[in-house]
């Protein structure tokens, strides 16, 4: 008897062996018959160049039509786009985006009023009291920590 009938003689007799070939075969079927497009194509994350952004260019970040989420905390300017459902239109935070946001998020305000005019200075934040520039420091923290720093907020005339 050659070898090739004793291979077959055991796997007809062991119950084993049927369950094995079965789990081979359709392990087979599904690399061979997936395709690449039933998991879609990869994308490569949009890259957010380090610049200088003026208040008056923060507008156009508001989540509005697929626009990414720009805030601006303290100085820096933070992609919030992960946090769309606090930041973007109909989020509690919605007025922030495209603004700098220090001055509600150090009073722990987030109302219209304490949105600082974007076609002016920016705001020096000289008459927080000491328990709120602990609060905005808190915040800058957790933006730090969570969001993807993309710029730091200079002055309308500046370039």
């Amino acid at each position: 008897m050659s070898i090739v009938q004793t291979y077959l003689i055991q796997f007809k007799d062991n119950p084993v062996n049927w369950a094995l070939l079965f789990i081979l075969l359709y392990l087979l079927r599904c690399f061979t018959l997936s395709s690449p497009s039933k998991f879609g194509s990869p994308k490569h994350p949009t890259v957010q160049v380090f610049k200088n952004y003026r208040p008056v260019d923060l507008l156009p970040f508001t989540g509005e039509n697929g626009s990414p989420i720009f805030m601006a905390v303290n100085g820096s300017v933070y992609d919030v786009t992960q946090g769309q459902s606090f930041y973007g239109p109909g989020g509690p935070y919605a007025n922030f985006a495209g603004h700098d946001a220090s001055r509600g998020l150090a009073k722990n305000s987030f109302d219209k009023e304490m949105m600082v005019d974007p076609y002016g200075p920016i705001d020096k934040l000289e008459d927080l009291a000491a328990d709120e520039w602990e609060s905005l420091r808190e915040w800058e923290n957790l933006f730090k920590s969570k969001y993807l720093l993309v710029g730091k907020l200079v002055e309308n005339n500046t370039k």
